[in-house]
C-alpha cells in the first residue's frame, strides 16, 4: 500500500495551479469529479431557503496592474485568443475573461492573474 503521507506532503509543495491540473488529471482518468455535491435543502425555519453553493464563476479582470505583459501573456493562454485580442481585452478592463467557468479552474485563473499582479473578481 501506498504512503499516504508522503502523497499528501508532495501534494502540500505544488502551487495552485499544478494543484488544479492534478486534479483534472485524475478526474479524467477515473471519470469522476473532486467538485462538492451541491445540496438543495427545503425551507428552514423562519421560511428561508438554504443558499446554494456556486459552481460556476465569471472570471473578470479589473486592473492589469503594473506587469500588464504578464497579464496580456495569461489572458491569452487561458483564453485561446490571440495576442492582439488579448491585448484589446486587458486594455478594455475590467472585461470578463471566461464566463460559467467551474470553481476550481476559476480560482486557478484567478491566482495566476493575481501571482502576475492584476486586480480579478470571480463573479
Amino acid at each position: 500500500m501506498a504512503d499516504l503521507n508522503k502523497i499528501v506532503d508532495e501534494i502540500k509543495e505544488l502551487s495552485v495551479v499544478e494543484v488544479s491540473e492534478l486534479v483534472k488529471m485524475l478526474e479524467e482518468e477515473f471519470g469522476v469529479s473532486a467538485a462538492a455535491p451541491v445540496m438543495v435543502a427545503g425551507p428552514v425555519a423562519g421560511g428561508e431557503a438554504a443558499a446554494e453553493e456556486k459552481s460556476s464563476f465569471n472570471v473578470v479582470l479589473k486592473d492589469a496592474g503594473a506587469s500588464k505583459i504578464n497579464v496580456i501573456k495569461i489572458v491569452k493562454e487561458v483564453t485561446e485568443l490571440s495576442l492582439g485580442e488579448a491585448k484589446a481585452l486587458v486594455d478594455g478592463a475590467p472585461k470578463t475573461i471566461k464566463e460559467n467557468v467551474p470553481a476550481e479552474e476559476a480560482k486557478a485563473i484567478e491566482a495566476k492573474l493575481k501571482e502576475a499582479g492584476a486586480t480579478v473578481e470571480l463573479a
